[in-house]
């Protein structure tokens, strides 16, 4: 079982880094959304995907060892959560302690990521619902609206021959 925990600490050890390697370039994905930059958006985002991608693999590699905690410990993963186990290690203090205080550091750090990720989703959302109504304000805008000097449409419109003053009665 010690092996087990060993296993646990080191996986949750590594999923932490990923994600707080994750917070500064979601804090740059704020500024470059603020900015618009839409090359370095997508640089962001493919730097985002990969740790991701390491992330998901570390959290496959930490259902593999709750797994085969459950197996020794004869209880099913899903009842083994970290809060658990940190209970269940009450005659092994040294590895209680690593595991709650590797628990308290990565709640921490995905509260924080979090709460980026809600700020960056804020302003994606922001910044689709004005481009939204400037597409439907173009959209709700009649034809060519560009006039000369003369009150007539620029570029081949209205000319229904009458002189600077003239009144159309039959309208």
């Amino acid at each position: 079982m010690a092996s087990l925990i060993d296993d646990l600490t080191a996986v949750l050890q590594q999923e932490m880094e990923v994600y707080q390697t994750l917070i500064p370039i979601s804090e740059q994905k704020t500024e470059v959304l603020i900015r618009g930059d839409l090359k370095r958006l997508q640089e962001i985002t493919d730097q985002e995907q990969e740790l991701l991608d390491q992330a998901s693999a570390y959290g496959h590699r930490r259902e593999e060892v709750l797994h085969n905690m459950g197996m020794v410990l004869n209880r099913p993963v899903k009842d083994l959560s970290l809060t658990g186990l940190i209970e269940l290690l009450g005659k092994q203090p040294e590895e209680q302690e690593r595991l709650a205080l590797l628990h308290d550091e990565l709640q921490q750090t995905m509260k924080r990521l979090v709460d980026v990720n809600t700020k960056n989703k804020n302003l994606i959302e922001n910044s689709l619902e004005i481009n939204m109504n400037f597409i439907q304000s173009t959209r709700m805008s009649p034809g060519n609206n560009n006039y000369d000097k003369n009150a007539s449409a620029a570029g081949g419109g209205v000319d229904a021959g009458f002189g600077t003053g003239s009144f159309d009665a039959k309208q």
